[in-house]
């Protein structure tokens, strides 16, 4: 079985190859890398840049698209290539608690990476940890979601092994990064991928 690959596109989107070859998009909205034909779309909630499906303009005969007030009732996937689970977003006063998810994604190997959304502190969180999840994403924009501060603590709860920040800037912000906000996001195991950047889970 070949190694996932992820692809951190820009902002809160992320394009996952599995080792199985199968193509995962989440919250579709910014950069490039939506060329190849995609077997599951993942939504965390509905706010314009986390739901551009049209920018995905193929797809396999059997892509599941699972968006997230369907992940809201049904938490749970096994797709054979990935496990899905649907958890706790939001939480703040642009983001309702039962309007938002986040994700946990297990992978064929193993390995296990936990999608954030656009969030503040859950009570979810603290359960985390027991996943042992390998990579997290967390946003850290302080406009909309937390902050650095509020988001590296979170980073602590959750105990992954690599941290990641993302949806560091207002959707707005054409290149959709700032690494000096991304250096200031102070998580244990920190990793900074920057727009276009691939990373290989292991």
């Amino acid at each position: 079985m070949s190694e996932v690959k992820l692809l951190f596109q820009g902002h809160g989107s992320l394009r996952i190859v599995t080792g199985e070859n199968k193509v995962i998009y989440i919250d579709p909205f910014a950069g490039s890398g939506y060329d190849l034909p995609a077997d599951l779309i993942l939504t965390t909630h509905d706010h314009y840049d986390h739901v551009c499906l049209d920018l995905i303009k193929s797809r396999t005969a059997d892509c599941r698209v699972i968006m997230h007030k369907e992940a809201l009732k049904t938490k749970n996937y096994d797709l054979g290539y990935v496990k899905v689970r649907a958890v706790q977003a939001g939480n703040n006063k642009n983001h309702s608690i039962r309007k938002c998810v986040g994700y946990v994604l297990t992978f064929g190997d193993g390995k296990k990476l936990y999608v954030s959304g656009d969030t503040s502190t859950t009570d979810e969180m603290k359960t985390l940890a027991a996943d042992e999840i390998d990579y997290a994403f967390f946003c850290c924009d302080g406009i909309y979601n937390m902050d650095l501060d509020e988001a590296a603590e979170c980073a602590k709860t959750v105990g992954a092994k690599h941290n990641i920040p993302y949806h560091i800037v207002d959707a707005k912000d054409p290149s959709h990064f700032s690494m000096e906000r991304a250096e200031r996001f102070n998580a244990p195991n920190r990793l900074i991928l920057q727009p276009g950047e691939e990373l290989t889970i292991k």
